[in-house]
């Protein structure tokens, strides 16, 4: 795959709690000038985001629901989601109830999941996080499934405020279980070229990273996600 390729399957991403406006709008216009797929932005950012990239529709505008923990409610994620909808997201990242489904309360993982590709439903895509580094083999595995039987866009590694990100090894996990058809995104720790080109190589469609302009360039960031 060529850098260029490469670099548009990138969700230029900032989703500290003390990113600044002016911080998200040398995001957005990073994303403008390298053509990535889209600016990922925690909720109360995406109206600016979307404001930057009005007239640059091939870079869509992320948000991320219920994030980092996954611990709000399914009516709560809706909702968030719907707002976010409103103010300009096309994609949505949803972290899943991690400790309902380490619980084995599949039904309600099902549940919260689909409360947001419903919501979501015709207006944005959905990504649906599992956080791997909180999960066995066998947890992720049903977190893929329960997210396919839910309908959602993507599955994804990792919120980037875990313990662990993106592995080539997860990756692969990940898309043998999803199949050739629904999304793989990759993010956590994914910080140069050649970070990006191994989880590529393992399944991943999408790649959530900081690092964006350094991977363009061929450098390697210090960026945690």
């Amino acid at each position: 795959m060529s850098n260029t390729n490469l670099v548009q399957m990138i969700d230029h991403t900032l989703l500290k709690a003390d990113a600044t406006l002016e911080q998200i709008e040398v995001l957005a216009q990073e994303a403008k000038e390298y053509k990535f797929a889209s600016v990922c932005v925690n909720p109360t950012w995406v109206k600016t985001a979307a404001e930057v990239l009005k007239d640059t529709p091939e870079v869509k505008v992320c948000t991320v629901i219920g994030f980092p923990l996954g611990a709000s409610t399914p009516e709560v994620k809706a909702f968030e989601t719907k707002n976010a909808i409103e103010n300009g997201a096309n994609e949505v990242d949803m972290v899943i109830n991690i400790g309902a489904l380490k619980s084995k309360q599949y039904d309600a993982v099902e549940n919260d999941i689909k409360a947001v590709v419903e919501a979501a439903k015709g207006k944005a895509l959905t990504k649906v996080i599992i956080e791997t580094s909180l999960l066995t083999d066998e947890e992720k595995v049903m977190a893929c499934e329960l997210s396919v039987k839910a309908g959602a866009d993507f599955v994804k590694t990792s919120t980037g405020f875990s313990t662990g990100g993106a592995t080539p090894e997860d990756v692969a996990l990940m898309r043998k279980t999803v199949g050739p058809d629904v999304g793989v995104k990759a993010s956590g720790g994914v910080r140069s070229l050649e970070d990006a080109q191994n989880v590529v190589n393992a399944g991943a469609t999408r790649i959530g990273a900081s690092s964006g302009v350094a991977i363009a360039k061929g450098q390697t960031s210090n960026s945690s996600y």
